[in-house]
């Protein structure tokens, strides 16, 4: 959220309409387990939940436009209407489907993406996911499928055409490398008996559509599809950039431009894949106990400082580690001693003088002429160096470069 709220205020800074939307994923099989392990209904589990995330984002300052949910009731009918357009266009199937689900990640693994592992606390053995680590089960039933198979050379041509689709380029060649092995049928359904909490298959009611089909829809729900004829952009898709983490890449990145196809809307014009956060170089996990409550941290902290902190050390193309010790040596190096000092150097009359400044740029005085000119040369450049960054959507190396011209300042000054 933080990334994508600066990448917004950066779009209004330089006078571009921006939007900005975020949200929660509500349905599916997980949500519904969790729900029943909370003996909550569904809806009402959603509800606190989603009011978390909302409340988060709204703390952390997030200046998003909507705050999606897709248990919304226009996101239904959108997802329905998805469903019977790719249904008409001849791209689902009814069909039989076996093989390993995970219900934590929401999908199907094939058999070379399953390993046995051993859960060190209890001796357990059992089978998951080598991607996510996660327990996978093996299940068998009838479902409805996506023509995903059919899609293998739109979307390497698609990728060749634009090959900063994906950033970083890492995440776009390991991208480009699992399309071109070959992409089977993607079941799009799960049987009622199974997955009751979801969006129905219209005309069949024994059937929940899968969430990541409902899921991936809320970006054009959010851009008012499907349009009036001429409305098509006035929301703003095709989207300039979407944000997401690296363990949802497959989703995005694969079946979701496959879905637009299939519907013959267009691709997201960039996807940002962040990595994620470590604590002691360890992944979090609410089992292990290794996680941060970013409520309390910005009681702690900040508001601005955790955006701060989040924005100059989260990684992209490799995990952060998150530690206290980091956001306080951020506070004092960079914005008190760097920020805080230049500021009250500037404002202190009796150390820094405005008026004597301007005219010295102006060529009004001659304090020291080639230190005024070196200065303002130096500042010049900023805005470019620094749109390079945010053009490359790397906001901690635009926050760099800027933090360096603050500690530059400060010797010229």
């Amino acid at each position: 959220m933080v990334l994508a709220d600066v990448l917004k205020r950066w779009q209004v800074l330089i006078g571009r309409e921006a939007i900005l939307c975020t949200g929660t994923d509500e349905h599916g099989m997980k949500i519904q387990q969790a729900a029943h392990l909370a003996n909550t209904p569904p809806k009402e589990f959603c509800d606190l939940t989603a009011k978390t995330f909302q409340n988060l984002a709204q703390r952390a300052n997030i200046s998003n436009d909507r705050f999606i949910r897709t248990t919304d009731h226009d996101h239904k009918e959108v997802v329905q209407y998805c469903w019977q357009m790719l249904e008409e266009r001849g791209y689902i199937y009814a069909s039989k489907h076996e093989g390993w689900y995970c219900v934590s990640d929401e999908t199907f693994y094939p058999e070379a993406s399953i390993e046995k592992r051993l859960d060190p606390l209890t001796g357990r053995t059992f089978m998951a996911s080598k991607e996510t680590e996660k327990e996978v089960e093996w299940t068998s039933e009838k479902n409805y499928h996506f023509r995903l198979s059919e899609f293998k050379d739109k979307l390497l041509s698609f990728y060749s055409a634009k090959p900063d689709f994906v950033v970083p380029a890492t995440r776009m060649d390991e991208v480009v490398k699992a399309v071109s092995e070959g992409l089977s049928d993607l079941s799009i359904s799960r049987p009622v008996e199974r997955l009751s909490w979801g969006i129905g298959v219209p005309g069949d009611e024994s059937q929940t559509i899968y969430v990541w089909l409902d899921a991936l829809v809320n970006y054009i729900t959010m851009a008012g599809y499907p349009w009036a004829p001429g409305k098509e952009t006035s929301l703003g898709w095709p989207a300039d950039v979407q944000i997401v983490g690296k363990d949802i890449v497959r989703f995005h990145c694969i079946y979701w431009p496959a879905f637009l196809m299939a519907l013959g809307l267009e691709p997201p014009k960039q996807i940002l894949t962040h990595a994620h956060w470590t604590m002691d170089h360890r992944k979090m996990s609410k089992s292990i106990g290794n996680v941060v409550n970013p409520f309390f941290a910005m009681d702690r902290f900040g508001v601005d400082v955790m955006r701060f902190y989040l924005t100059l050390d989260g990684g992209i193309t490799n995990d952060s580690n998150y530690g206290n010790h980091l956001i306080v040596g951020h506070y004092k190096n960079h914005l008190q001693n760097g920020l805080g000092n230049l500021v009250s150097r500037i404002v202190r009359p009796k150390i820094w003088s405005v008026r004597e400044s301007v005219l010295t740029v102006n060529g009004g005085l001659t304090l020291s002429e080639s230190l005024a000119t070196e200065h303002v040369s130096f500042l010049e450049s900023l805005p470019k160096e620094m749109s390079l960054s945010m053009n490359d959507l790397d906001c901690g190396a635009a926050l760099k470069i800027l933090m360096n011209a603050v500690f530059e300042v400060n010797i010229i000054v």
